[in-house]
């Protein structure tokens, strides 16, 4: 038999809390994202608003928190006065991002109402134009959600039909604007003295915001860790976030590399870390600047795919865009991603699964029709749910295997939550794809005496994917044989599998 991976865990060996905002997820206007995924008056299941009320029963039980809004690449070219007032006034507009006609029948307002209806755990996440638009208009934006009342934009919004602020606390100063692709591309030093002049006019209107500076688009960018050391240089003291993005996929059939794509989502996190603290060294400062990953997921960017508009004339309306179907193994991956996310709980505060309906999404919607849970809703689900509290710190002694990309790689991908009720929830995935994983874990003074529950997501089918036709063939199953004795923990894990072993007192 494979020899065993183990590790132990220890409540004096922790990484450090969990917040919340690590659940966070994406609402872009990008394809179906907003209108028939979240957004369809008419839908049977629609409520007084236009929202699809299946969608949002299945945005509660996913347990998203920060979501962030309007983007993405859409927000480069985002007036958000066309969002807000009577919907029969506002004007249709030109996406150039995603090459379609943004309606604005789903504007502010309607984000923040849908949010309400999302649970009292989802805050917003409110990213300002610094692609095509500047201090002048965040300012504006500020003023117009936030104020309570006796100005001229925060009385507009009383009259919008909103006397009360919305209080969004957390902004995005802009999004990935180191990208050519972005309307408004800037190098570091432009981006970097916008930003501040920005953060430090709305830290005069409200000093207790949150605000996030844009990082680095992915690690493998050209100016990568350079741009953050240039944007930090100008805004380290005004901001308390830099953003990371990174998306993944299985190229050229190397699957092994694909599974061990948090080897890659770890390191960036670490470099990005490294590039803060050397800053804040150079600046002679006591602060900690953390991190904001707020896009993240698998996303297959290499498979051939049509423009939002076929032709020069063509702008059309929430056309079927980044519409990915995830298999098995791709739930596995997100799983592991989630895994990283929380073993650098430390430094990593927000991240945000892009997006949340239909695009890239863990949920998808058909138009007049059902809405169902893709394979990645799960472990997303069950992290949201179950990975609440203090992350104990691991370190696996697991057989390896050797991959493509990254070289010599482990099979276990672990990490472990403390909670505050006394319960401790092992997160682990197996990426080896033809033999089980037998794990053996040593608990000491954690106060857990039984197994609550083993799942486990996995199928003989890798590429097997929940469907419009068969919306329920993928679902975690329970595992039987896993065992809490003497303090210690025995399990078997499937091969290329998503585990949650729950223990109790």
């Amino acid at each position: 038999m494979t020899r065993s991976a183990r590790f132990t865990l220890h409540p004096d060996f922790a990484v450090g809390d969990v917040d919340p905002r690590l659940f966070g997820s994406f609402v872009e206007h990008l394809g179906r994202c907003v209108y028939t995924g979240i957004h369809e008056p008419g839908h049977p299941s629609a409520d007084e608003a236009g929202l699809r009320t299946d969608v949002l029963a299945l945005i509660r039980e996913l347990g998203v928190t920060a979501v962030r809004y309007p983007g993405g690449n859409f927000v480069s070219g985002y007036k958000w006065e066309d969002s807000v007032g009577p919907v029969e006034e506002r004007p249709r507009r030109l996406d150039l991002a995603w090459r379609s006609t943004e309606t604005n029948r789903f504007g502010l307002a309607e984000f923040m109402d849908f949010l309400g209806k999302a649970g009292p755990q989802a805050q917003p996440m409110m990213a300002v134009n610094l692609g095509t638009r500047g201090v002048a208009e965040a300012l504006e934006l500020q003023e117009y959600a936030n104020h309570p009342g006796g100005t001229a934009l925060s009385d507009l919004r009383a009259a919008h039909g909103d006397k009360d602020p919305y209080g969004i606390r957390l902004w995005c100063l802009g999004n990935e604007v180191d990208g050519p692709w972005q309307t408004g591309h800037k190098t570091a030093q432009e981006y970097g003295r916008l930003a501040a002049e920005t953060a430090r006019a709305m830290r005069q209107i409200d000093p207790t915001v949150e605000l996030v500076a844009c990082g680095s688009s992915h690690q493998s960018m050209e100016t990568f860790a350079a741009w953050e050391a240039t944007v930090l240089a100008e805004t380290y003291d005004l901001v308390d976030y830099v953003s990371l993005h990174a998306y993944y996929e299985e190229i050229d059939g190397d699957r092994d590399s694909f599974l061990a794509s948090a080897v890659d989502m770890e390191s960036f996190i670490e470099n990005v870390v490294a590039t803060c603290d050397h800053v804040g060294a150079r600046l002679k400062s006591t602060k900690k600047i953390n991190l904001s990953f707020d896009e993240w997921n698998v996303w297959y960017m290499s498979r051939p795919r049509p423009d939002a508009g076929e032709d020069a004339a063509d702008w059309p309306e929430a056309p079927r865009l980044l519409e990915d179907n995830y298999s098995v193994t791709d739930a596995v991956v997100v799983g592991s991603l989630l895994i990283a996310l929380l073993r650098h709980a430390d430094r990593v505060s927000v991240a945000c699964l892009a997006q949340l309906v239909n695009v890239i999404a863990p949920i998808l919607a058909e138009p007049g029709g059902p809405a169902w849970k893709q394979t990645t809703f799960f472990p997303f689900a069950q992290t949201s749910r179950y990975g609440r509290g203090r992350v104990l710190d691991v370190r696996v002694d697991s057989p390896t295997y050797e991959t493509r990309k990254f070289g010599e790689v482990d099979l276990l991908h672990a990490t472990a939550v403390h909670g505050e009720d006394g319960t401790v929830t092992v997160f682990a995935v197996n990426r080896g794809r033809s033999e089980p994983l037998p794990l053996d874990v040593a608990l000491y003074d954690l106060g857990v005496t039984e197994v609550v529950e083993h799942t486990a997501l996995c199928d003989a089918d890798p590429e097997a994917r929940n469907t419009l036709d068969d919306q329920e063939r993928v679902v975690p199953h329970t595992v039987d044989g896993t065992t809490l004795t003497d303090g210690r923990l025995h399990a078997v894990l499937e091969p290329l599998s998503w585990n949650v072993i729950r223990l109790g007192r």
